[in-house]
């Protein structure tokens, strides 16, 4: 597959940028479960938009892997607590980026996300044909 132009690269994070934000912090009364889940969601796609645009020739099976693997560690990241680390989980940076509490759940959720997000990836990008040569 070809490598996604910039133009849909940009306009797929900043939807998805969008649409987290709104999931997570519009309170326009959706149910919890939509709100936990889907801004996790949204926060496993835009990680998976942003490192299979800097995989190199479009290969979107190895960026959903590495991008599986990432969002996984993240997650894991959350079980360890020092001051610091604590402090920063408490700021908005810090809930956007790394979360405050541990689920295996959460990471069922990426995973997904990623999923769904290489079969539009699969769908948006241009296939480029590859003729052998007799």
């Amino acid at each position: 597959m070809a490598p996604r132009s910039l133009t849909i690269t940009g306009l797929l994070i900043c939807a998805t940028i969008g649409a987290g934000l709104v999931i997570r912090f519009a309170h326009i009364g959706l149910p919890a479960f939509i709100v936990k889940y889907g801004g996790s969601m949204l926060w496993a796609l835009l990680f998976y938009w942003i490192i299979s645009a800097l995989w190199p020739a479009g290969r979107v099976v190895p960026a959903a892997l590495f991008t599986a693997a990432l969002t996984a560690a993240i997650e894991f990241f959350k079980l360890v607590h020092v001051p610091a680390l604590d402090a920063f989980r408490l700021t908005l940076p810090g809930i956007l980026l790394l979360g405050r509490v541990f689920s295996y759940s959460d990471i069922a959720a990426y995973w997904l996300a990623i999923a769904i997000g290489v079969r539009i990836d699969s769908w948006i990008r241009p296939r480029i044909e590859i003729r052998g040569r007799a």
